[in-house]
């Protein structure tokens, strides 16, 4: 495929010798992305670093490379192992329903015995529902942090909250594990008590995790509290230019008591495999994941404040 403009999106194709990367992200294992770059264009979106090993000069969420790659030769090398779809890109980005590298990357992984978990925003996903579940162990997660349709068009360009929640719906019925990843948490705004209540009789797992503001876009998503929350600015300064913790302390402190007011268990940086019984997902702590980079899901932080 030569290449095109589609909808504003530069689109090409791009080889690969191996799909399968050794992860450094929390839950350990493999990563794979069968895209390059993400037309979801989420403004906090920490992949957007990504632009510097791609040689691309165009803004994140404009671009995307279609990979190609060999056929994974030994699948079985990759039994009982987490291999992780999505952890840089969406999976399933619009341009799969085209592409199909998802289902194909599945369809490779599928005798595998590998613990497959899958990161997304999209409700494309229910497409693959009879691939999922031929798979063993499969978990679907989705990236919901607010239940504000408005605060989410400002923030990405993907399929609205509705549409997620419905697709977990169907994934979670069809038997498969799914999680309700609220993150990035944003201080103020984000009520994750009212999205557990929203999601907790379809889902087996709540993940937290901090908003990290970092590299390029800290200072778009200032300006932008600047301007939409202006009484949050004290708030964000204290945090993202003083360094303090006490309001996610807070929330983890928050967390742990909704856990224990509906029977939920409540983890900090754990991802035990299992069904949750339904109504009480296992709420896990992530936040300030990036101290527990490596750990491979021990429950232990490399530093804890």
């Amino acid at each position: 495929m030569a290449e095109v403009k589609e909808s504003s999106i530069l689109i090409q194709d791009v080889e690969t010798k191996n799909i399968m990367t050794k992860s450094t992200l929390p839950v350990g294992g493999y990563s794979v992305n069968p895209y390059v770059g993400c037309t979801h264009g989420c403004k906090y979106c920490y992949a957007s670093f990504m632009k510097r090993f791609t040689g691309h000069t165009e803004p994140w969420g404009t671009f995307l490379d279609v990979k190609h790659w060999p056929a994974i030769k030994n699948p079985r090398k990759y039994a009982g192992q987490r291999v992780v779809i999505g952890s840089v890109t969406d999976g399933y980005l619009p341009q799969e329903e085209q592409f199909e590298n998802t289902r194909k990357l599945l369809e490779q992984l599928k005798d595998s015995g590998a613990e497959i978990l899958i990161c997304t925003k999209s409700d494309l996903i229910v497409r693959d529902i009879d691939l999922l579940k031929e798979m063993g162990k499969v978990t679907v997660s989705w990236s919901i942090n607010t239940l504000d349709e408005d605060f989410k068009n400002d923030m990405d360009n993907a399929v609205s909250i509705k549409r997620r929640l419905d697709a977990m719906k169907q994934i979670y019925d069809a038997g498969i594990r799914t999680v309700c990843f609220i993150a990035p948490v944003f201080p103020g705004i984000t009520d994750f008590e009212a999205i557990f209540h929203q999601v907790r009789n379809q889902c087996d797992l709540i993940w937290l995790e901090n908003l990290n503001l970092r590299g390029g876009f800290k200072k778009d998503i200032m300006d932008y509290i600047c301007k939409k929350y202006s009484d949050l600015v004290p708030l964000y300064d204290a945090i993202y230019n003083k360094g303090d913790r006490s309001y996610f302390r807070g929330l983890e402190d928050q967390a742990e008591r909704l856990a224990q007011e509906n029977s939920c268990t409540f983890v900090d940086n754990e991802l035990p495999y299992g069904r949750a019984e339904p109504g009480h997902p296992v709420i896990v702590d992530y936040f300030y994941h990036e101290e527990v980079r490596g750990s491979e899901n021990t429950g232990k932080r490399t530093q804890k404040a």
